[in-house]
């Protein structure tokens, strides 16, 4: 009686193990399935023993590969480098204690006792004169590269034979070859160094087979034939193959020319739904080429799983057809075949552990009256239960809505504002560095500037002495505005006059206040000199952490306020000087417009801001890059200013900002840059980015409608749940990778132009919905 068993390995690796490990039995004329559950624990010493053994079947061979015609275009493998000087210290005992090592190893794996309960239940139930087809289910390469062929089960029943398959498949649809005759396919493709006319005798002499012979064909000239309306049963090829990564596969055609499975994709689909059963690679190293065609739900597969000697690809190609063509079915036949390879041995070494079945598992076995059409083939698949669970298109839109819907819910309600803003700050890090405003100048007064002479007689950070003295120099190099970022809430003092009158009289200098704030903050006044038209306000909105992020232009003053102008001291001078200009300054429907350009309001719920106080007319600060932060503009101390040391020109025309800079005046704030900045260059910021917007074209920074951004969230969840949904669980870690590189590396670019898009409410969307994806796939996989 033939029974199927599917051992589906799920989840793991040799390092960590496989948690989920199950087995179905089924015979094959009866649809009723028993399952088994189980786990296997780690291995990592299997792979350690199969590479071993890999690296000494390449040794074995690179010393013996010009006597024996070796299958592939090169004697090379992926995983190992070979020295030649190592060659002669290999021997065939060496090779052979190897095999019984890895032999153990793999038998005590499978004789754990979590995956004992397994091999119990498959013992009660399987008789050992059974024909069994065992089908190993998955998609790790190192396990598909096992020799599961030597575990202890094998040995035990003698008419079981093992194929692989990939975790997802289908059933193909196929029509049956008009003809009665098997039509068979032969590629003989480049056969420098070795002998594939005895391919071609023992094909040619397969009764009742019509073979087709192409000869190092041309690309076209196969594609040709793989479409032929009448379709073919097998699909033969010999000559030189290879496989990388044990992932992707080349045919070497002719001696000029090789092909992946991928660039004859179309052609081969086209022969399988006209009937293909079987495709056999009697080349080297075919796993890659298997892997390739799983895609393709081809039935049946054939390969050498390394590089096959000449002699040991004849002799089982021989021994294969005369069992499959006598009546022995495809799986008996291939174990029959591969076990006769032992008496090769004592010349070729490991040539009974070469090929290797490769199975759709929702197809049946076949059998050669079958293939002849003498007896009805069953076309109804096999509807295996460790098939992976169809989840529609319409499962993966649900998803990503839900997904999209908690974080957008999360995100609206602030908590994950501070991870945002880190985002943010950390995009704001890598932009490109950007030239000094040459429209600006920082008077900064130092630690050292607090001892001059003029400074003896201060009161606050600048003495009425220097201060006069200060602007009777800047006015005679003629700055188009003075902005003072230096509190005096006190009047000048009586011996200085002149100083008194240019604060009353002057309509280009501009002092600072600060305004009250209701149970928290008292607020300064301005100098007593200074017109409130000529006033601005100095605070900042500061977000949690101490980090200055937003501009505050205009806001309302309380009526106890001190200071009641409703400028910030960065707007009035901005305003100055493009007024100056001729640039008008108004506001309309949109916001604020200077020129033809609308500075938008920032309002709650708006990009990341979610939960914060926006009073007032705020926005956000898109600070110029440089090396450092503070290099907004060009900058020279007070003491080189009364001194003489300032060349006139940096002067004239320009915006001068006098504030502190010295560290024991308290006055620095934290940026996006990680690091402090003095308030007065904070201003020469807020100036700037007004500046650059109006005359540079320079992009402020803004965000989308609330709905947009839902959209921009969720196109992101659709992303991941696609990814969980069409990429194999092998593939998902890069697949995913290069989505979130992607993600930032959008986000990035389009704050660059002045768009700051939601980074983590995207991330946790991406990775939300494809792992919840992911889990459903599993449930409904358990569930079978």
């Amino acid at each position: 009686m033939s029974k199927l068993v599917v051992l589906n390995l799920g989840k793991g690796t040799l390092q960590d193990g496989f948690p989920h490990v199950s087995v179905q039995l089924q015979d094959e004329n009866d649809s009723n399935w028993r399952q088994f559950q189980g786990s296997l624990p780690a291995a990592p010493n299997i792979i350690d023993l199969y590479r071993r053994w890999q690296l000494l079947y390449d040794l074995i061979y690179e010393a013996r590969a010009i006597n024996i015609g070796l299958r592939n275009s090169q004697f090379d493998d992926e995983y190992i480098i070979i020295d030649n000087a190592d060659v002669t210290h290999v021997s065939d005992a060496e090779f052979y204690q190897v095999c019984e090592e890895l032999q153990n190893q793999i038998d005590n794996w499978l004789d754990a006792e979590d995956f004992r309960n397994i091999d119990r239940q498959l013992r009660m139930r399987l008789a050992y004169n059974d024909e069994i087809r065992v089908i190993i289910s998955t998609e790790n390469i190192y396990l598909r590269r096992l020799p599961w062929h030597i575990w202890r089960f094998f040995r035990d029943y003698t008419q079981a034979e093992v194929a692989l398959s990939p975790i997802e498949f289908e059933a193909g649809l196929q029509k049956k070859s008009l003809t009665q005759a098997i039509r068979i396919l032969a590629i003989l493709g480049d056969s420098t160094g070795i002998d594939i006319n005895e391919d071609r005798k023992l094909l040619s002499s397969l009764p009742g087979v019509e073979t087709v012979f192409i000869v190092e064909p041309k690309r076209q000239q196969l594609n040709e034939l793989l479409w032929d309306e009448q379709g073919w049963d097998i699909f033969f090829f010999a000559g030189h193959s290879s496989s990388t990564d044990g992932e992707t596969g080349n045919i070497y055609i002719n001696s000029t020319e090789s092909l992946t499975i991928t660039q004859l994709r179309n052609a081969l689909k086209k022969a399988i739904a006209n009937g293909l059963q079987l495709a056999i690679f009697n080349s080297c190293d075919g796993l890659g080429l298997a892997q390739q065609l799983d895609d393709l739900h081809i039935p049946q597969i054939i390969v050498m799983r390394e590089p096959v000697p000449d002699k040991v690809a004849q002799e089982f190609l021989k021994r294969f057809l005369r069992g499959f063509a006598n009546g022995k079915s495809f799986y008996l036949a291939v174990r029959e075949a591969r076990e006769q390879l032992q008496g090769l041995e004592s010349e070729f070494p490991g040539a009974s552990w070469l090929p290797v079945i490769c199975q759709n598992s929702a197809e049946v076995s076949l059998t050669w009256k079958e293939l002849q059409g003498k007896i009805k083939r069953n076309r109804q698949p096999i509807r295996l239960r460790n098939s992976q669970p169809k989840v529609h298109f319409k499962t993966v839109l649900i998803i990503s809505f839900i997904v999209t819907s908690l974080v957008m819910g999360a995100f609206t309600l602030g908590l994950l504002q501070a991870w945002e803003l880190q985002a943010f700050d950390h995009l704001m890090r890598l932009r490109p560095t950007e030239k000094k405003d040459n429209r600006i100048l920082v008077v900064t007064v130092t630690e050292n500037d607090f001892q001059l002479p003029e400074q003896q007689q201060r009161k606050g950070s600048l003495s009425d002495l220097a201060l006069g003295r200060l602007l009777e120099k800047l006015e005679s190099y003629k700055p188009r505005v003075i902005g003072l970022d230096i509190y005096r809430d006190f009047p000048v003092d009586a011996k200085y006059p002149e100083l008194a009158t240019y604060l009353q009289q002057s309509d280009r200098f501009f002092a600072i206040c600060e305004a009250s704030e209701a149970n928290r903050k008292v607020g300064i006044a301005p100098p007593k000199e200074i017109p409130k038209e000529r006033q601005g306000f100095g605070d900042f909105v500061v977000d949690p952490g101490g980090i200055v992020r937003r501009h505050l232009i205009a806001m309302e003053p309380s009526s106890t306020s001190p200071c009641t102008t409703p400028y910030a001291l960065s707007a009035q001078l901005a305003f100055h000087y493009l007024q100056s200009l001729g640039i008008k300054v108004r506001y309309t429907q949109q916001g604020l417009q200077l020129g033809n350009v609308v500075f938008r309001q920032l309002r709650s719920h708006m990009g990341a801001y979610q939960q914060f106080d926006d009073n007032g007319y705020q926005i956000l600060l898109n600070y110029r890059s440089s090396a450092s932060p503070t290099e907004v503009a060009e900058q020279v101390s007070l003491k080189d200013v009364l001194r003489g040391k300032v060349n006139p020109d940096i002067v004239k025309n320009r915006i001068i900002l006098i504030g502190v800079t010295a560290d024991s005046a308290s006055n620095n704030f934290l940026t996006p840059y990680g690091n402090e900045m003095p308030g007065v260059i904070v201003h020469a910021q807020m100036v700037s980015q007004m500046l650059s917007a109006v005359l540079d074209g320079r992009p402020l920074l803004w965000v989308l409608p609330f709905w947009s951004a839902v959209f921009w969230v969720w196109s992101w969840a659709f992303i991941g749940g696609t990814i969980a949904w069409r990429f194999r669980s092998t593939q998902l870690g890069l697949v995913s990778g290069v989505a979130l590189l992607s993600l930032y590396g959008v986000c990035y670019y389009l704050l660059i132009q002045g768009c700051w898009v939601q980074l983590v409410p995207s991330v946790f969307a991406l990775i939300g919905t494809g792992a919840t994806l992911l889990k459903l796939k599993s449930h409904l996989n358990e569930k079978k």
